[in-house]
């Protein structure tokens, strides 16, 4: 009898999200031609355009900052915001519009620290991430170099650090040190592949994410989340009380 229970078994529906539940987006490549995100002004006011539509009230854009590959600097990025801002202006769209930075943890990260050249937002926020094959040595170090620095870091896209993904605990244990977690809205969608998209389900089941972001680069990026939009776990995302409504 349960076989055939389970055959017709209602399959749960759910609505697409209202993105605007998220009110900021805090992790995006929208400076023209500054890293591998958008390349032109043309392309940044028609990402900007979009994610208007979809609801976002607030971007705060976030360039790579890699010591050895795009050598951003405050100066780069901030005269490439007020650039975007006057486009803005003359267009006349309505949105707001800041910049940090999403630092790679290289050779070169703690020089920044050290000499206060690190870009902020919100609650003196700091967005981070971790080289793709394996964890750096130095990760405790920077974190404490981060906090005693007056600085919250905020680790982007855990789910995407496969070094990690046998070892759950190691989120738990990031996290249980202040360290707060930023969940990529890609990863739902399977755009990174399966494996990814399992942790970031675990993630959000765990209750360990704190904020999330579209890591756009392109506007392929944000179809796709619309496209996704009424799955369960974009919809599980608006009941989490995510920090993103207060920036």
């Amino acid at each position: 009898m349960s076989f055939f229970k389970n055959i017709f078994k209602k399959k749960e529906v759910y609505l697409p999200i209202d993105f605007s539940v998220f009110n900021a987006d805090m992790h995006s490549h929208l400076i023209p031609g500054i890293d591998d995100g958008s390349p032109d002004m043309e392309t940044t006011i028609s990402l900007i355009k979009e994610f208007k539509a979809m609801g976002y009230s607030k971007i705060i854009t976030t360039p790579h900052i890699m010591c050895d590959y795009y050598k951003n600097t405050p100066e780069i990025i901030l005269g490439g915001l007020e650039n975007v801002r006057e486009e803005l202006k003359k267009q006349a769209i309505d949105i707001e519009l800041f910049a940090a930075a999403e630092y790679n943890l290289d050779d070169g990260l703690e020089k920044l620290i050290d000499t206060k050249q690190i870009l902020t937002f919100g609650d003196n926020y700091v967005l981070f991430e971790l080289p793709f094959m394996q964890e750096p040595q130095n990760f405790q170090e920077v974190v404490f170099k981060f906090q005693t620095s007056g600085y919250k870091p905020i680790l982007a896209h855990p789910e995407r650090y496969n070094y990690w993904h046998k070892n759950f605990e190691k989120f738990e244990e990031v996290n249980a040190k202040s360290v707060l977690l930023q969940l990529n809205l890609l990863s739902l969608t399977g755009h990174y592949g399966p494996e990814v998209k399992k942790m970031g389900e675990k993630l959000i089941d765990a209750n360990l994410v704190d904020f999330v972001g579209t890591d756009c680069h392109r506007i392929e990026h944000l179809k796709i989340l619309k496209d996704f939009s009424n799955s369960k776990y974009f919809n599980l995302l608006t009941e989490k009380g995510l920090l993103n409504a207060s920036l």
